[in-house]
């Protein structure tokens, strides 16, 4: 089976977790613990970051060399189209994608948790203890923003990546006006990669991460709640609910329990 060395809430990770899916393979998820686990994830691929997708005796690295390769190795269900065109549109988008709701998704939802506490306490896995959840919650805002200066996240350059999230978010909403999917009437990995990197911005209004219950349909203040923006949510969650599988149903009627993190041995 295939093997996916990840972090639940890496956007990138979820890039490859919606292919996977899109194309029906059935994988298994390795959460890699931050630190030591990305230290043994280097000695295994030479790659300490996330997603890795192992298949066999195979390392693959990076989201996108990942769903290349899956695209050869799998070709059911196909997400890189063979038309020259469609190809070099599909592949430009995706690295847009990738640099742009990628990078500044992350800045986003940083302002966004140096704003509520209650969301930065939420976003914490449930195996935390409550006692550090109540530590995690009472970090003042303006030590959050210090902090977001030592990591290159001043306050403007969180403005400007929120600024430009918009015009991105935008000129989403004008490309799908008339066609359901980014390139057409077929789903790509443009679209793929676009959906998965935009969980940061609004998380899908569903049981797909392992995230509180109350988490859902909530995001970056502004993005998610923003009605401009409405029609890319909503295709997004079609994009979802057609191909995304759910992780497990939290309802006694499906049997199902929640998934379990699990290290680098």
């Amino acid at each position: 089976m295939l093997e996916l060395y990840q972090f639940e809430l890496s956007q990138y990770s979820e890039k490859v977790r919606l292919i996977l899916d899109y194309k029906g393979l059935q994988y298994r998820k390795i959460e890699v613990t931050p630190g030591i686990g990305q230290v043994e994830l280097f000695r295994l691929t030479g790659q300490r970051q996330v997603p890795v997708l192992k298949d066999g005796y195979n390392y693959i690295v990076d989201s996108t060399e990942i769903a290349k390769y899956l695209d050869i190795r799998y070709p059911e269900r196909p997400i890189i189209p063979q038309d020259d065109k469609q190809r070099g549109l599909c592949l430009m988008m995706e690295e847009w994608a990738d640099e742009s709701i990628g990078i500044k998704g992350r800045k986003a939802l940083f302002y966004a948790i140096s704003q509520d506490q209650n969301f930065r306490k939420a976003l914490l896995p449930t195996s935390v203890p409550d006692v550090f959840k109540t530590f995690v919650g009472e970090v003042p805002n303006d030590l959050l923003k210090v902090l977001g200066f030592g990591v290159g996240y001043s306050p403007e350059i969180v403005q400007k990546a929120i600024a430009d999230l918009k015009q991105d978010l935008e000129a989403l909403c004008l490309i799908l006006a008339d066609s359901p999917y980014l390139l057409g009437d077929q789903p790509t990995l443009a679209d793929l990669a676009v959906a998965g990197l935009s969980i940061l911005l609004k998380f899908p209004d569903g049981p797909y991460l392992d995230l509180p219950v109350s988490l859902r349909g909530k995001g970056v203040p502004g993005l998610a709640d923003n009605l401009a923006y409405e029609r890319f949510f909503a295709w997004r969650d079609r994009l979802y609910a057609e191909f995304r599988k759910p992780l497990v149903d939290f309802t006694a009627n499906t049997g199902t329990t929640a998934p379990t993190s699990i290290e680098i041995e």
